[in-house]
């Protein structure tokens, strides 16, 4: 039996910024808790981090309204980044002059930014279908490396022996 998240999310659609440089800073706040991220957010030296902190804002503000709308029982602390997205919005083709008469082409690339944030539950709720809590897993250990560095020498001794 598995325990079902609530999922609240955010976007901010036709942003003026390249979907390439956006992930830049979405990769830095995945998975981590809502408090860490907009740290990372407001420390950021990127163009798209105040845009980003808006929207992971806003993200944070549906979840309290709808948790009260619903009356869920979410707490806004233990919150985190599930999933950060910038999906590639359309394109403005523009026209720059170039010399002797001739125009190049060029593309402003726009953005739709989606975050979505849930609830991370605590390790202890995990119970098996029975009631009973899971015994824990044991670590497998590794096991010592090969030694492949000898052999590659003395194959390449050989190799030098066959070739006198």
């Amino acid at each position: 039996m598995q325990l079902e998240t609530q999922e609240f999310r955010a976007e901010a659609k036709f942003q003026r910024v390249s979907p390439q440089k956006a992930r830049l800073v979405l990769e830095l706040i995945k998975g981590r808790k809502v408090g860490d991220a907009l740290e990372t957010v407001a420390f950021t030296k990127k163009g798209v981090a105040p845009l980003v902190e808006k929207v992971l804002r806003s993200a944070i503000q549906n979840a309290n309204y709808l948790s009260q709308e619903r009356d869920l029982d979410v707490d806004v602390d233990n919150l985190y980044v599930k999933t950060a997205l910038a999906n590639e919005g359309p394109r403005m083709k523009r026209i720059r002059p170039a010399p002797m008469g001739r125009a190049f082409r060029y593309q402003r690339r726009m953005a739709h930014i989606v975050i979505s944030v849930a609830e991370r539950k605590r390790a202890d709720v995990a119970e098996t279908v029975d009631g009973e809590t899971p015994a824990p897993r044991k670590r497998m250990l590794k096991k010592p490396a090969a030694k492949k560095a000898v052999a590659k020498k003395s194959a390449a001794k050989n190799w030098k022996k066959a070739a006198k």
